[in-house]
Order: structure tokens, then sequence, then C-alpha cells
């Protein structure tokens, strides 16, 4: 019996993959980064290459979310806060470069001869740069939290946020579409408000109630799902009411940055995203129609110069200007100078609203997506640059980090000995960060003040995402010895210079630590055993100078014995148990007492 014919995406699934597997490896070996190599990857297997697959609309329409569940998970390193603290790169830089620039294309469109609302919807849609690019380029590099990366992601926020005025005003420009009347505009504005106050109000009041719930059913399935569902709903409550999904998931993502849940719901959405953002990148490089840039060639080679030295221009002044240092700017320039994702979406309204033709929003796509490709290659020229700068010894200041110097601690496990552990080092002014896997013991920390998420010390997506890669030390004090010994292995495995001190929760536990190279191991009830030995000798009369030699000797006996056992087994040194210490002769007290 033959077997029935496979579903149709099935073979579009396998081209995709196939291309990606053999286009991103070659990009990122030629340093160019593996959104060229997703890109490449798309142009060569459209319809406008191979055509081993259909349009790329159909797929980018499915792509989209990647970049949805990128701004969430934006969102989710940002709190309230810390987005105050931008709030001057945001509204102050990012709105004057969308403004100069959108001027500056809308007064060369007009000189090229293009009408009044051509030129103002194609001018401010070349404004934009690509969130989704341009976050892909620093997180590859590792710099989203550097100074310049802070200020970049600053910009393409306001980007994101003007998508909504500029739909809307495409909408005015077409005669006779959108709302008319002020009982109609007040309508639409009342919608927005209270969409946004509904993702607001579920986001700080609803979600973290409704996942301490699925927390206690440990069914990571069902957390995962969940993770999903606050993603892309409050994306589509957003989008119902004409806002950007990506805005709305940023939103949702900046709601839960302070929740218990945050590195988990870092780590569940990760493969989504990194999946889905190759989708998406695949998707634009479908839609690069070759013929066209080869029938028009010289005047999409004009567009994308224009576009790309305008808008690096503007960003550099800009940035120079609002206190950023050389390097800097320059670094902006050559990140933000490319067209972006919701140029496409301001493009395709303009189509249906009749103030752009086919052909115009054709050739508008194609310098966007020119210059996108065109990005990275600009980034490698300026690392290039920068390394022959610094080889003729001059240093590049560009390298601070946006993050604060203060050495940050991970504590895994966060039960009586690990609040113990934490109350010290805070006392201090370290920063920490805590995990653990049960609901009511993350309840009751941050009730005390703590900040402790949710999180699975046997994950290393998660261990990642709750920050071990970046901590100076990780304090692990689980209970479970199988569960830490896993969570051992895979901080040694992942982060190998990080710092590991453990609890031991008995001599066993501590030799086996020791036998995988901890840095620091201590079992829980041996130093309050030494205390309470202590204080019994002393309500016994015994004098302090003779209980602190009984303590000074019971230490090393301790650790003679687990060196004993670690050459031995288990039940060597035994006869260190039952010695008694002896007495100091008083020549040897006289020694040792302080020179007077």
């Amino acid at each position: 019996m033959a077997a029935e014919g496979a579903p149709p995406f099935f073979a579009e699934s396998i081209v995709f993959l196939a291309a990606t597997v053999v286009a991103v490896p070659i990009a990122k070996r030629l340093g160019l980064g593996s959104v060229v190599g997703y890109l490449a990857a798309g142009a060569v297997i459209g319809p406008h290459g191979l055509q081993l697959l259909g349009s790329g609309e159909d797929v980018l329409h499915v792509a989209e979310l990647g970049v949805v569940l990128l701004l969430f998970v934006i969102g989710l390193e940002l709190d309230p806060q810390k987005l105050w603290r931008m709030k001057r790169d945001i509204f102050g830089l990012g709105t004057a470069q969308v403004l100069l620039t959108g001027i500056t294309f809308y007064g060369i469109g007009r000189l090229a001869g293009y009408s009044f609302a051509t030129s103002l919807v194609a001018g401010f849609g070349l404004a934009l740069s690509s969130t989704a690019f341009a976050l892909q380029i620093l997180q590859e590099r590792g710099q989203l939290s550097s100074a310049y990366g802070q200020r970049a992601f600053g910009i393409l926020l306001l980007q994101d946020i003007a998508i909504v005025p500029l739909l809307a005003m495409v909408a005015i420009l077409a005669p006779g579409e959108g709302p008319s009347t002020f009982t109609q505009i007040a309508s639409e504005i009342l919608i927005v408000l209270g969409a946004v106050a509904a993702v607001v109000l579920t986001g700080r009041y609803l979600i973290s109630p409704i996942f301490l719930l699925l927390a206690a059913s440990r069914a990571r399935e069902v957390m995962l799902t969940a993770a999903l569902l606050v993603a892309l709903g409050s994306a589509g409550a957003m989008h119902a009411v004409g806002l950007s999904m990506a805005l709305g998931a940023f939103l949702a993502g900046v709601l839960l940055a302070e929740s218990s849940f945050r590195h988990t719901l870092e780590a569940d959405i990760e493969p989504f995203r990194s999946l889905l953002m190759g989708l998406f990148f695949v998707a634009v490089g479908m839609s690069l129609n070759v013929a066209l840039v080869m029938e028009h060639w010289m005047m999409l080679a004009v567009g994308v110069v224009l576009v790309m030295a305008v808008k690096g221009l503007y960003l550099w002044a800009l940035s120079r200007g609002t206190g950023s240092s050389n390097s800097d700017a320059l670094r902006i320039a050559v990140t933000l100078p490319q067209g972006g994702e919701f140029a496409f979406v301001l493009f395709t309204a303009a189509i249906g609203n009749s103030l752009l033709d086919y052909q115009s929003a054709n050739l508008l796509n194609a310098i966007v997506i020119l210059t996108m490709l065109l990005t990275p290659l600009a980034c490698l020229g300026l690392d290039k640059l920068a390394a022959r700068v610094k080889a003729s010894g001059v240093e590049n200041p560009s390298i601070e980090t946006f993050e604060e110097a203060t050495p940050t601690v991970l504590v895994v496990g966060f039960g009586r000995f690990g609040m113990v552990v934490a109350q010290i080092l805070t006392s201090e002014g370290l920063e920490i960060t805590a995990i653990d896997n049960r609901p009511d013991r993350i309840e009751y920390a941050r009730k005390q003040g703590y900040r402790v998420y949710y999180g699975d010390a046997t994950r290393a997506d998660v261990l990642a995402a709750a920050g071990a890669g970046k901590a100076a030390l990780v304090a692990m004090c689980i209970e479970n010895d199988k569960v830490m010994a896993k969570s051992i292995d895979l901080i040694r495995e992942g982060f190998p210079d990080t710092l590991i001190f453990c609890r031991a929760t008995d001599r066993a536990h501590a030799l086996d630590l020791t036998k995988r190279g901890v840095d620091f191991q201590i079992r829980e009830t041996f130093e309050s055993s030494v205390v309470f030995g202590r204080a019994a000798l002393e309500a016994l009369g015994t004098p302090l100078d003779r209980i602190d030699q009984i303590e000074e000797d019971v230490r090393d006996r301790d650790k003679e014995r687990l060196e004993a056992q670690l050459a031995k087994g288990m039940y060597a040194g035994a006869d260190q148990l039952h010695r008694v210490t002896p007495r100091r002769r008083a020549t040897d007290a006289r020694e040792d007492a302080p020179a007077e």
C-alpha cells in the first residue's frame, strides 16, 4: 500500500532547514554574521532564485512572530525602573532621529519629483531601522548591554512606537479613510488606551498568581504553553486595536521583568524566538526581486547609498551631541542605518490606500532589503578599522558596559541556608540573583524583600538566563545532592571560569563535591556543631583559651580526615575522631603570646 503524500509544509520545511544549515555557518565563517546567511538562503531558495519555495510574503506572516517574541524577551530583561532611566534615549534621541531623517528623505523625494503623500510615506518609512536585524547583531556580538547597545535599543524602541502614528498618517492622507468626526477619533483613542490598560493590569496582577499555580503542578509543558500565551496574547490584544504586535509583547515583557518567573519565561521562549527569527530573515531574503534589482540597479544603488549615508550621519551626529563618545556614536551609526521590517508594513498600508503604486513599493522594499544585507558588512568594516586603530596604540573607549560594576552572585536554592547566605552578601552591598523551584519559598522570600525567581537548576538555559555566565560566584544552596551535582556539571561545562561555592548535606556529599572540583564546600551542620560544642565547654567551665585550642585542633583533624577519605575511602581516618587534644605546655603558651 503506497504511503499517503506528505503535507505541503513538510517539503518546504526540509528546504528551509537545509538552506539555513548550509548558508548560516558559511556566513559566520566569513565573519558576516548569521543574519546575512539567512538572507542569502532566502534569496537562493525563493521565487526569484531557485524557486524551491513560493512567495516570501506567506512565510513572513508566520515569521513576524519571531520579532514579537524577540521584543518580549527584551522586555523581560528591562524592569520599569531601568526603562525609565532610558527615557532620554527613547523619547529624545529616538524622536529626533525619526523626525530629522524622515523630513530629509521627504525632501529628497520631493526634489526627485514624487507627490507629497508618496514622499512623506516613503521618507518616514525609510527612517525606521530594523529592530529584529539590529538586535540580532547586538546579541550575536554580546553588546546589547553595552552603553552604545542600550542607546541603540532606545532608538529602536521609539521607532516601534512611531509605527502607530505613521499608520494613522497613512489613513489621514487617504481621502475618505479612517475616523473623520471627533466622536470617532475619541472612541478609537479610548479603545487603544483600554487595550494598553488591560495588558498592564493583567501583567501586574494576574500573571504571577497564575504562574505560581502552574509551577506547583511541576508540568513544564504547561509552563511553556503559558509563556507563549502571555507573549502572543498581549501582542494580539495590541494588534486588535491597531497597535504594533511587537510593542504589545514588549510591554508585557517589561511588566513581567520583576516577576518570579522572568528567567524561566526567557529560557522557555528563547528556542521559539531563535527559530522564528531565522525564518523571518529567510522570508525577507525570499522577497528580494533580483530581476527588479538588475533592471533598476542604478536607481537602487543611489537609494541604498543615500539611505545608509543620511541615516548614519544623523545617528552619529545626534549620538555625539547627546553625550556618546566618538567610537560609540560610530557603532550606533553602523548598526542602525538599514531600513526596517515596519517599513514593509507601512508601504503595504500605503498601497491599500492608493498612496503608493506597486512599482514604487517594490523598489522601496528592495532598498530596505539591500540596506539590511549591507549592514553586517559595515559593522565588519568598522571592527577592522577599530582593530587597526587599537594596534596603532589608541585604545577603543567603547567597551564599557551599561551594567553596574558591582560583582553579582547567583544563589541557587533559597531555603533557610540560602537566605542567610544572601543576607551576608547583601550586607556588603553585593547584587544578588536567586532562583528556586518551590513557589512557596519564592513567595515567602519576596515578602521578606528578596528578588527570587522560579527556575530549574538542572536546565542550562535557565542558569544562563539567570546570569550564571556573568556572575562572579555561584552559591549552590540546594538540599538535593543529585540536582546540585547536575547543576555543577552544567556550570562547569558552560561557564568554566565561574567560582562555585556549595552547601554539603553530609560528609559523603562533601567528598563528592571536592572530587567535582568546586571552589569551596561546607557541611551545613559542621559550623553550627562547632559553635554548639564551644557553648557546652564554656558552660562546663573550660577556659576560653583551651576552647580555642580545642576548636583549632578539631578543625585540623577534620581536614586531615577528609584528605584521608579522599585517598582511601569513606572509613579512613576514623582514629582522628576520638583523640584528646593535647594541652599546651606553659612555654608554648608564652611563645604564642603576643609581644608587648
